[in-house]
């Protein structure tokens, strides 16, 4: 799964890593967590692609409250395509999720610890993930929001969790938004070589932020 994960590359040159332009600034976050907007990657309907922000948490458009959001964080890639929640999304509404890394943990000992998981070479990267507009039947609000597409874990991540987020390279990216439908083979032998470290227990608490959070401690 994925429930915390981090962004901090320059946002707008990582966008346009990702084939997006336009303006708009994004600001360094080392503790994102549920709830709040993130940087996200879609089709502007326009035949171009748009850098916008999303909150992270999806909420049907059929859905009466949108509360359901706080508990559709991440979409089983095993299953997104049939979901009732997911499934209009799915064939319709994809998009990328930037970041730099992301947060797991690993019980050792009988203590459980937090790590940061990023690629190996450092560079930036988006997780797979979908898209839907909210409109309230009973007012104005409107909310736009998202949720992360997870799969089995590769061998590397399996010494720390059984799931992951689905994690594409820009080169690879294109072929998730224009709807291929083979994600778990792809993504198994796509994504980019990761690395983990043990991280400070702070990030715990999604008050929390700075670049401190993703240091190595002992």
């Amino acid at each position: 799964m994925c429930g915390r994960f981090a962004f901090y590359s320059p946002g707008e040159a990582t966008a346009a890593l990702f084939g997006a332009s336009g303006s708009m600034p994004v600001e360094a976050r080392y503790n994102i967590a549920p709830t709040q907007y993130i940087a996200a990657i879609r089709d502007d309907g326009e035949g171009s692609r748009e850098l916008t922000m999303l909150r992270w948490g999806l909420v049907p458009f059929w859905a009466k409250d949108p509360s359901i959001g706080n508990r559709m964080i991440n979409a089983r890639a095993e299953t997104v395509a049939e979901k009732p929640s997911y499934r209009a999304a799915y064939r319709h509404r994809r998009c990328l999720v930037l970041a730099d890394g992301f947060y797991e943990w690993h019980t050792e000992g009988g203590v459980k610890r937090p790590y940061y998981i990023s690629a190996s070479d450092g560079e930036p990267f988006a997780f797979a993930a979908l898209w839907e507009n909210w409109q309230s039947k009973i007012s104005d609000e409107s909310i736009q929001s998202t949720t992360l597409i997870t799969t089995a874990a590769n061998e590397f991540m399996t010494t720390l969790h059984h799931r992951m987020p689905v994690v594409l390279r820009s080169e690879t990216a294109d072929r998730w938004l224009a709807g291929d439908d083979d994600l778990i083979d792809f993504a198994a032998s796509h994504g980019p070589e990761l690395q983990a470290w043990t991280v400070d227990r702070r990030v715990n608490n999604a008050r929390n932020e700075g670049e401190d959070l993703i240091e190595a401690v002992s």
